[in-house]
């Protein structure tokens, strides 16, 4: 059944953000900045509440940020078909809802002063379950707001939105943080700012036009519905050298988290604000990506290997630069190239996939972009406590180029394959 492509209401708008002509898109876009917003600063207020709590160090931060991402790799697929199964607009809904209730739990305890680490770690691991059934319907809802013609440029507004919220976020909290004293109380309000912000999508939600949404129908219940989203993926070429080339990408490129720490402080000399600096540049290139990648109307695999190539070489570079400032100066290229990688590659998978595989395809695709961090995370800091911190990201930008290279080879095998299959038989002379 194909999906239905009702007449939409245009407003006046530039090319770049023609996603926000779409109604229901603009609400989209509107309560995703806002709940965005709250997200990082949770994630600045939930790990600062980790320390506020006596007997608390690093490794309790990093059981926090396990558990939360833990549900996203082990449930992701399971949560694509859910996706395929249901209405996405209603999953989200639910979703959105149980995370705002684990916000709310988690941000009552820290108000009143009473929370314990095991708090932290159970209402973690609620959002983790939570996030691992929202993204792949958050993924795939997207066309299903613009259509097919649409989708890169509402990949990249998200995007954009994302990264816009990055920049504002973690600030914001750490200035409530510090006005209200910097204990546990104030952390706790600042978690309940998340929860709210959740009621912007919530709400959002509940105003679409659900006649305008362009709906393909649900898939039938079956049995192996999870075998058969990885067995559709399989028998797309062009899909499998995607998720190979995201694999490289996410596992070995991505962990900026690592070498910058090690970078600043290492190779620099220097502290938590010279640190911290890093992030907001990364985070200024991974915008101005998004806001480039929105004026596209189309996404070619050529795209996708250059993006990818630059940012091997860009990373490599990085290794290399011999002053902070240099380095701060490359970070954004890092960002702009990074995001371009991952918006084109997510936008190929929408277009290309059935809409009735979907949900399971972006699931699979999630859960290699964060199921490849438990490998490369701690293969990279190996690499920096055996070789010294340049080498993160020499060896991590080689390996995405060789990531580059797999994914080249595996396409240009599936069109031999392909041309060999619908060459026709040669013509068979008698004497």
């Amino acid at each position: 059944m194909q999906e239905c492509h009702p007449r939409r209401k245009e407003v006046p708008t530039s090319p770049r953000f023609r996603s926000l002509a779409h109604p229901n898109y603009r609400l989209y876009f509107a309560g995703s900045l806002v709940s965005h917003i709250g997200t990082w600063m949770q994630r600045v207020a939930q790990d600062w509440l980790v320390l506020t709590i006596p007997g608390n160090g690093g490794t309790a931060l990093g059981i926090t940020t396990g558990l939360q991402f833990l549900p996203v790799l082990l449930l992701s697929p399971y949560a694509g078909v859910v996706a395929d199964r249901f209405s996405k607009r209603r999953v989200l809904q639910v979703t959105q809802s149980v995370m705002a209730l684990a916000a709310l739990a988690l941000g009552v305890i820290a108000a009143m002063g009473v929370a314990e680490t095991w708090h932290v770690y159970l209402l973690a691991f609620v959002l983790g379950i939570g996030a691992a059934f929202e993204g792949p319907a958050r993924q795939s809802f997207v066309s299903e707001l613009v259509g097919t013609d649409d989708v890169a440029n509402a990949v990249s507004l998200n995007s954009a939105a994302f990264n816009a919220a990055r920049m504002i976020g973690p600030g914001l909290a750490g200035l409530l943080i510090g006005l209200g004293g910097g204990g546990m109380r104030a952390t706790g309000w600042v978690i309940l700012v998340n929860a709210v912000s959740y009621l912007a999508v919530i709400l959002q939600l509940h105003r679409m036009d659900q006649a305008a949404l362009h709906t393909p129908r649900t898939a039938a219940r079956t049995p192996g519905m999870l075998r058969a989203g990885l067995s559709y993926v399989r028998s797309q070429p062009k899909m499998l050298m995607i998720l190979v080339l995201v694999f490289f990408v996410g596992t070995f490129g991505m962990n900026f988290q690592i070498t910058s720490a090690l970078m600043a402080t290492e190779v620099f000399g220097k502290g938590a604000e010279e640190y911290g600096v890093l992030g907001s540049v990364l985070a200024i290139g991974s915008l101005t990506g998004a806001l480039v990648a929105a004026g596209r109307t189309r996404v070619r695999l050529r795209l996708v290997l250059g993006a990818a190539i630059a940012f091997g070489v860009v990373e490599i570079a990085a290794g290399l630069m011999p002053s902070y400032l240099t380095f701060v100066l490359l970070c954004p290229l890092l960002g702009f190239s990074v995001i371009t990688v991952l918006n084109s590659c997510n936008s190929l998978l929408q277009v290309e996939s059935d809409p009735l595989m979907r949900g399971r395809v972006m699931a699979i695709y999630m859960t290699i972009v964060v199921g490849g961090t438990p490998i490369g995370a701690p293969f990279i800091g190996w690499i920096g406590e055996e070789f010294g911190a340049r080498w993160t990201l020499v060896v991590g930008g080689g390996l995405v180029l060789v990531g580059v290279v797999l994914a080249a080879l595996l396409n240009v095998a599936a069109r031999n394959t392909l041309d060999i299959r619908t060459r026709p038989e040669p013509a068979i002379l008698s004497s």
